[in-house]
């Protein structure tokens, strides 16, 4: 009887959580099965990552979008972890010369003309890997949703 009833428990305990993947299982996933990619670059420092963390991505309709139709990804942009993506390694050479360097990835895919790199930045990829939409500020679940 007891096992009964700690089973439901358990169970509601669980909360549904956005399946993030490393770029190495991303790289896997889409040789598997092409699939839109969502990427969300952030940092410690950054407060606004923090609310969009805390509040955007633990929404149920959030999870169950990005979970349902897209791989996604995310990653501290002043990482200094060597990133191999189709064969390429990819670094951080700016935390070599200066604080707060922010790594490749991120300057490569949410790099804007004309301004500095600045947090938070989101990416949206298509299934082949092109970019279909880039967000650089906070944004709400509805947001969101809207443009995913």
């Amino acid at each position: 009887m007891l096992l009964l009833v700690e089973i439901p428990l358990s169970g509601a305990q669980q909360k549904k959580a956005i399946n993030w993947k490393s770029w190495s299982q991303l790289e896997n996933a889409l040789l598997e099965e092409p699939k839109p990619v969502f990427i969300f670059f952030h940092a410690e420092w950054c407060d606004y990552c923090k609310k969009i963390e805390r509040e955007i991505f633990t929404n149920p309709a959030v999870i169950s979008k990005i979970n349902a139709d897209y791989y996604a990804v995310e990653m501290d942009v002043e990482t200094t972890d060597t990133i191999t993506f189709e064969g390429v390694d990819f670094i951080n050479k700016q935390a070599l010369t200066m604080r707060n360097g922010i790594h490749e990835i991120p300057l490569l895919l949410a790099s804007r003309e004309g301004f500095s790199f600045s947090l938070p930045a989101t990416v949206v990829l298509n299934k082949d890997f092109t970019l279909k939409d880039r967000h650089f500020e906070y944004y709400t679940s509805k947001e969101l949703l809207e443009f995913l």
